[in-house]
């Protein structure tokens, strides 16, 4: 798929950590509603193009263009700006508040962003429903199962609405069964929602929930495309 009309698209970007090369001109390209599986083998480049892509580190060379802004000239108030508003993220390990209820979690972006409590709590309630944890709600991170705080950690990325959501190995610490549940949860709710969704996974069963496969080696990208 051509970069033309994409959300978010880079051609040719390098990042090298001291001499060690992490990229190496990677390209990247999604639309809006589309999930893109990022993969390749451990110290590839897969994380270094997603945090790349999410304006967290700048290339060293390479173009990355949102919405046909250049990334790679905006400040870095500007890139946090964005990340705020337009962008979401789940990582491995959900990270969410341990003080904070799974309700709060969840409504937490939006508080952030100036809304009200009760208004906040409205929207995250119908979040946690959607991904099948609204008995969650009142409980705090530590007293849910991994794949109930996975679940809200997707919710609580979802909440804001965002353009893009980027997602670092969201499955790795679940077993198969829950993987494979808050996999199918959170690709219809992306694509309801007409998120577009980076993956970056290096499990074929996890990558298989996308529309289109990158693969990434030694810094460099090939693009796959296969029907879901």
């Amino acid at each position: 798929m051509t970069p033309e009309g994409s959300l978010l698209a880079a051609e040719a970007l390098h990042k090298t950590y001291g001499s060690t090369p992490a990229l190496d001109g990677a390209h990247f390209s999604i639309h809006a509603g589309e999930v893109v599986a990022v993969m390749g083998p451990s110290g590839s480049g897969k994380s270094t193009l997603l945090h790349c892509l999410a304006g967290i580190v700048r290339p060293d060379s390479g173009s990355i263009r949102y919405q046909g802004r250049e990334l790679t000239d905006l400040s870095d108030r500007e890139r946090s700006l964005l990340r705020r508003t337009e962008f979401g993220f789940v990582f491995q390990f959900g990270q969410l508040v341990p003080e904070l209820t799974c309700l709060e979690n969840v409504a937490l972006p939006l508080r952030l962003a100036g809304a009200k409590r009760k208004p906040a709590e409205a929207v995250a309630r119908e979040w946690l429903e959607r991904l099948e944890v609204a008995d969650v709600g009142g409980k705090r991170p530590g007293e849910v199962s991994g794949g109930q705080g996975q679940r809200v950690a997707v919710a609580r990325s979802l909440v804001t609405s965002p353009r893009v959501l980027f997602a670092d190995e969201p499955t790795g610490a679940l077993d198969s069964l829950n993987g494979e549940r808050v996999m199918e949860l959170f690709t219809e709710a992306a694509r309801a929602a007409n998120t577009a969704v980076v993956l970056v996974t290096h499990e074929p069963r996890v990558a298989a929930y996308s529309d289109r496969e990158i693969v990434v080696r030694d810094g460099k990208s090939r693009d796959l495309e296969h029907a879901v």
